[in-house]
């Protein structure tokens, strides 16, 4: 199937989603759909042993379009950037990010998502959402699993952005490597896992996160209750939302 928004290949047990919408692979519902078909597409394949999420363009992700956190449109931006996370769960298999450049919002969400992640020295990190009046789903549910309470709160309640290296040191990448070496160092960081079995690979990663004590859909839920039942239908969510497209400084009314 051709795409409009990614591009996507298996070879040698791995599956790698290219993220293709030109300059900074902002994710609107369309593209975020291509991958969860490409994803429902790797279901049950038994050669799987990992999924790479990488990108073409200036940066690997600055998030998800804002104009489609609005009205109506926000269950359904909800439902189809959240099927992400869940298809990449039902896999079960591990998943790695490769970034560079601006990695912020839904972008940011994808890549730390990702069991592993190897960046660029030149990657910057942030969940900037609270600043436009909105929380990140997805960064409440998997930071403090990563990172702790205490430097997950940090960056979701500032929305400040932080160097690969920060991230790294706080637990969010793996890896660091120099600007320009990156894709051949991905080639390289895959290696090892791409000669285990696929299978033996689907039993670790489950052994993992039930060592984790996990159950990412029940709290996923209760998160995204929180998000669309309660914070969307505030006067500061859509204060905040409006003023990020009218390009101006909210003025928040607390309420």
């Amino acid at each position: 199937m051709a795409y409009q928004y990614i591009e996507s290949v298996f070879d040698g047990g791995l599956g790698t989603i290219t993220l293709n919408r030109p300059p900074v692979n902002i994710l609107n519902i369309a593209m975020m759909e291509e991958i969860n078909n490409r994803l429902d597409s790797w279901k049950g394949k038994k050669d799987l042993k990992a999924v790479l999420f990488d990108a073409k363009g200036k940066c690997f992700s600055a998030g998800v379009d804002v104009g489609e956190h609005m009205g109506d449109l926000a269950p359904k931006m909800i439902e189809a950037f959240h099927g992400m996370f869940r298809k990449m769960e039902a896999l079960g298999i591990p998943t790695v990010a490769s970034v560079y450049g601006s990695c912020l919002g839904g972008g940011c969400e994808l890549a730390v998502f990702c069991d592993l992640v190897i960046a660029s020295q030149d990657a910057k990190f942030g969940q900037p959402e609270i600043q436009v009046g909105v929380f990140p789903p997805i960064a409440a549910l998997i930071m403090p699993r990563i990172m702790g309470r205490k430097a997950a709160s940090e960056l979701i309640f500032s929305g400040k952005i932080i160097s690969a290296q920060e991230a790294a040191g706080m637990g969010l990448v793996n890896m660091v490597v120099e600007q320009g070496e990156l894709e051949a160092e991905t080639e390289k960081f895959l290696k090892p896992y791409l000669r285990m079995s696929a299978e033996v690979l689907r039993k670790t990663r489950k052994a993992v996160m039930a060592g984790l004590g996990d159950d990412l859909e029940a709290s996923l839920q209760v998160i995204e209750k929180i998000y669309l039942d309660e914070l969307m239908p505030t006067a500061d969510a859509q204060e905040g939302l409006n003023a990020f497209l009218e390009k101006r400084r909210p003025e928040w009314k607390n309420e």
